[in-house]
């Protein structure tokens, strides 16, 4: 929980992150000429040039964040961890971008919650000491794969030009399970990281790992537009845009509100990312309105991940009430890439 109240600032901040992480996928939809694993690069290349700076103030007023060789070594397994995991991410998501609507891709990419709750599950019933899920997840859950189940009746249907098909649909939803191992790994990660350092080095290697990628999958793609192609004239100003609005104005605007707003209040508002980043595309980029069954359904899956977030909440209040206040350590908490 956040040590001080929230400011009319804040909250101005707050609502300006929320535009700035809506506003990633449609831009990157824009730029579908661009192969998406080398899109995707560039994406996480321009991210990591405006965080790099940040990232150098953050070594030299902190310092190195391991204290021996063994947890550097540790750190390091961790880091090639997330960035691998955050590498998947933006690749699976950004060829959904290719092969469904922006409206479904933001949907099934937001559903990380889901994905959590699926895996819990799993481990619970083999036995690992895991929290069960509650009732108020497990109702959460359904009602959201209800919701996702819904919106693929408009499977076919066209909008904005782009068609609805079940391969983007489950690309965007793979974005949404590998952003759940980038989470876990950044949250060990960032007990001791500075927030910069950490973001500028994970976002870095992701952003490698997705150019030899492309080099492995799309072909002629890394000869045809370069690997840092998004440098010359025609992309420079449409990739800093991007990073500037989804990365700093929108990831690094939700890290700070952290410090007064509580986790559950980022998350809650970051359910709404898809209808916001849904309206961003229909006005500024002519991507149209969703059809009627992705209309009902998305707000099924919407309210089914409230409750999943609400009812993680809860867990993590009630078990942190068991244990002795002075003896427990302060939470760190840190809003990874997501969708935007």
């Amino acid at each position: 929980m956040g040590t001080r109240r929230p400011t009319p600032l804040t909250w101005l901040v707050l609502g300006a992150a929320l535009l700035g992480v809506s506003s990633g996928g449609a831009l990157l939809q824009s730029f579908g000429e661009v192969p998406p694993l080398l899109r995707a690069s560039w994406r996480l290349q321009a991210t990591t040039l405006l965080l790099f700076p940040l990232a150098v103030l953050d070594a030299r007023r902190e310092g190195v964040p391991w204290t021996d060789a063994p947890q550097r070594r540790a750190d390091l397994m961790l880091l090639v961890a997330s960035g691998t995991f955050l590498a998947l991410h933006f690749g699976s998501w950004t060829a959904s971008l290719d092969r469904t609507t922006l409206t479904h891709s933001l949907l099934f990419v937001t559903a990380h919650p889901l994905a959590v709750l699926v895996g819990t599950s799993l481990l619970f019933a083999l036995g690992r000491d895991v929290s069960r899920p509650g009732r108020r997840g497990w109702a959460g859950g359904l009602l959201g794969l209800a919701g996702a189940a819904l919106t693929l009746l408009d499977v076919g249907a066209v909008t904005g030009g782009q068609e609805v098909t079940l391969v983007g649909d489950m690309l965007a939803f793979l974005g949404a399970v590998f952003v759940v191992g980038y989470l876990a790994a950044g949250r060990v990660l960032r007990a001791r990281w500075p927030v910069f350092l950490y973001a500028a080095a994970v976002t870095g290697l992701a952003s490698v790992l997705l150019v030899v990628a492309s080099i492995a999958v799309e072909g002629t793609a890394v000869a045809s537009f370069g690997a840092l192609g998004w440098t010359g004239p025609a992309w420079l100003g449409g990739f800093l845009l991007l990073a500037f609005l989804a990365g700093l104005v929108g990831h690094t605007g939700l890290n700070h509100c952290l410090g007064s707003m509580t986790p559950l209040t980022i998350s809650v508002t970051l359910t709404l990312e898809p209808v916001v980043g849904s309206m961003i595309g229909a006005l500024a980029f002519g991507t149209g309105l969703p059809g009627p069954a992705t209309v009902v359904g998305g707000v099924l899956m919407l309210v089914g991940l409230l409750l999943v977030v609400r009812a993680d909440a809860a867990a993590t209040d009630a078990s942190e009430t068991t244990m002795d206040c002075g003896a427990r350590p302060e939470a760190k908490h840190h809003v990874g890439e997501g969708g935007g």
